[in-house]
């Protein structure tokens, strides 16, 4: 949803080898569009194979989950399942940027912008459903579990944090932090950079732990009226938020108004700039679906399945992908006998 309450909320930085052994929710859909819209050539252009099947999303897929299975980090992949009604403008909304981007990028390529064309490519990036049906194969060769949700993927992913089964959601926006998350991290990323909003360059960024407990506290607020920040500013269900309004003038007014929301929405005009109720969009976050009907097991890789889908269908090296293979193992010894010399110590 990306629900622009970032600047509010207190975090702490973390170390990859603080997080070993813990238990972390990927967002699987916010981490695939990372990487179809950030893994291209230098002309924008996504990384394909021979065949000229684009490879960007199992390129990332695949170097990010390694190197975390490495870190002795168990992951679960958490991917949406049915699009709430009330998101479809939202939809639409992306569907009309992306054209905007391809007009933009077809403008860049004629020109020969080389710029211009890395600009936009990206803009117009999709997680189509090939896209997803190959990461799963991946997670499948990988032993990684996942799950699909019964609505929003971050929704499922918090819950499953709250009841214990997880540590940490990992997500690039807050949205599972409304959604009753205890915890969350942020930046879970091997290269220490993040590409900048609309521009070229890249930024150093560590990965930052964030509890929904602090954030309430630091905030002042209770879990609803967090929920009541995020309309104000704007979500996916509420696109753009009240015009004028930012993230401290929002918390400003929460406080003021506490836990009568219809006098908060009647004080900002919500009707005036939104054809949906706000206690349709509230009522929407609040009880987002959630299943407990998932079961999580980590398997040993397929190194016959991962060579199948990666060398022989995508043409990654096969050195690459072995030596993958082998850090894993790794990795996995030395977590085994850590984890005896603890037991016999």
């Amino acid at each position: 949803m990306g629900v622009a309450i970032s600047e509010l909320v207190p975090s702490s930085e973390v170390s990859l080898d603080s997080l070993a052994g813990k238990i972390i929710a990927i967002d699987a859909m916010n981490m695939l569009y990372q990487f179809v819209t950030t893994i291209r050539q230098q002309d924008g252009t996504p990384l394909k194979d021979s065949k000229g099947n684009i490879t960007s999303h199992l390129t990332g897929l695949f170097a990010r989950t390694t190197r975390l299975m490495q870190k002795g980090i168990r992951l679960v992949f958490v991917f949406d399942g049915k699009m709430p009604e009330l998101k479809a403008k939202e939809r639409e909304r992306r569907e009309k940027l992306k054209e905007e981007a391809h007009a933009a990028l077809q403008e860049s390529v004629a020109a020969g912008d080389i710029a211009g064309m890395k600009k936009f490519a990206g803009r117009t990036a999709r997680v189509t459903s090939q896209m997803i049906e190959e990461s799963k194969e991946l997670l499948d060769a990988l032993g990684i579990p996942y799950l699909v949700a019964p609505s929003e993927g971050e929704a499922q992913a918090g819950f499953m944090v709250k009841q214990g089964d997880c540590d940490y959601v990992a997500s690039q926006d807050s949205d599972c932090l409304i959604y009753d998350s205890p915890a969350m991290i942020k930046n879970l990323s091997l290269s220490n950079r993040r590409k900048k909003i609309n521009a070229l360059t890249y930024k150093a960024v560590l990965p930052e732990a964030i509890t929904l407990e602090e954030t309430l506290s630091t905030l002042g607020i209770n879990l609803d009226q967090l929920r009541a920040l995020a309309m104000l500013i704007g979500t996916d269900f509420n696109i753009g938020g009240i015009k004028g309004l930012g993230p401290k003038k929002g918390l400003k007014l929460v406080k003021e108004f506490g836990d009568d929301f219809k006098a908060l929405f009647a004080e900002v005009k919500w009707d005036d700039h939104f054809e949906v109720s706000w206690q349709d969009v509230f009522d929407t976050i609040k009880n987002m679906p959630t299943t407990t009907e998932y079961s999580l097991s980590w398997k040993d890789v397929d190194a016959d399945a991962l060579k199948r889908l990666l060398v022989e269908e995508h043409d990654f090296s096969k050195a690459r992908v072995d030596s993958a293979i082998e850090e894993i193992e790794k990795a996995k010894k030395k977590s085994q006998q850590t984890s005896l010399g603890r037991f016999f110590g």
